[in-house]
């Protein structure tokens, strides 16, 4: 068994990471790309911890032996499938690198199987994120996406990630749109501690990226608040305008939000919910029509009403702030012919650099 540091986890890039933490405990934190192999369940890891509290630690460590021992041979055989599959040992890791990432990473050497385990566990990488992203500062461009709901901002992104420029995405990141329907076919959002982790990784990987691409996000994504620096760089950074017609928006829309999800069968109440948290911000008269559109399912029309009477007027409200600021302006109807003019211009724009 070898033990690495976190710092060691990053610089030799090691992928392989299996978490042995409760399915709950790896459900609100982890690494990102880890996997969970979990010592043991959430009940079971509940157990221990009584245990422990009533009667000390070699009764709750004896209790931990009983409940593993009969799963043994799965635990292996998961952690054997996993090396196999990655094409490199794994790296073991618990809460504090403590019992559990020991106890796995133990049997596994006694197994015949090679493994890496995580000093401090995630922890120590937890302690490690905050110490870089903190006091972090972008000293390289960045390139802000503005534009009206609809425009394609997160699409092309995509794109121009595909094309291999270095994104930030932080709706991505946050598992969350960035409005009150952004929830919608994302699952549960991502809470600040998983957010912080996707962005660092984000910056790990793009560490020698000559810029970076993002869209003008407000300080706040779903359950996560974007730290000091990104804001910063928001202020400092090459402003770039799309626009695209209302029937465009709509479709796009209609296609991200309504075609993969509307056969769900609470579908229909989570927009209900959604909108109810808004419809009093709306003129009296279209929320009663946006209302009805929903209730008959005519969800085009309660886009465009959402766009027209709610969105576009908050977005041009707060893009005041921003019309000085603003170098360039696309026309984003066609996403892979705006794909292709944002990056000209930023290669033309760093080669002057």
């Amino acid at each position: 068994m070898q033990e690495i540091t976190v710092e060691e986890l990053l610089v030799k890039g090691y992928g392989n990471l299996i978490d042995v933490r409760s399915p709950g405990e790896f459900a609100r934190e982890s690494i990102p790309g880890a996997v969970n192999i979990p010592l043991f369940s959430d009940p079971e890891r509940a157990q221990v911890g009584t245990m422990y509290k009533r009667e000390g630690q070699a009764a709750a460590q004896w209790l931990g032996m009983q409940i593993v021992s009969p799963k043994m041979d799965a635990l292996m055989q998961a952690i054997r499938q996993r090396g196999e599959e990655q094409g490199e040992p794994p790296t073991i890791f618990c809460w504090r690198g403590g019992m559990r990432s020991r106890a796995m990473a133990t049997f596994a050497t006694f197994a015949g199987l090679r493994v890496r385990r995580l000093q401090g566990g995630y922890r120590a990488y937890r302690q490690h994120v905050l110490e870089t992203i903190e006091p972090y500062e972008l000293q390289v461009p960045v390139y802000l996406l503005h534009g009206m709901t609809g425009v394609g901002k997160t699409e092309l992104l995509t794109r121009l990630e595909e094309k291999g420029l270095p994104v930030i995405d932080l709706e991505r990141m946050a598992g969350h749109r960035g409005s009150v329907f952004g929830h919608i076919g994302k699952g549960k959002p991502a809470n600040q501690k998983m957010f912080d982790a996707r962005l660092f990784e984000t910056l790990h990987n793009y560490k020698d990226a000559p810029f970076f691409v993002m869209e003008a996000e407000s300080k706040r994504i779903g359950n996560a608040i974007l730290p000091s620096f990104l804001m910063q760089a928001k202020e400092q950074a090459v402003h770039i305008l799309l626009t695209a017609p209302l029937e465009v928006r709509v479709q796009r829309i209609y296609d991200e939000y309504v075609t993969p999800y509307s056969w769900r069968s609470d579908f229909a109440e989570k927009v209900e919910l959604a909108y109810s948290s808004i419809a009093r911000r709306m003129p009296t008269e279209q929320a009663a029509l946006l209302r009805e559109a929903l209730r008959v399912k005519d969800y085009r029309s309660a886009i465009a009403s959402l766009l027209v009477y709610y969105y576009d007027p908050r977005y041009e409200n707060k893009q005041s702030d921003y019309v000085k600021e603003i170098q360039y302006q696309l026309e984003a109807t066609d996403l892979n012919d705006t794909a292709m003019q944002i990056q000209s211009l930023i290669e033309k724009g760093q080669s002057i650099r």
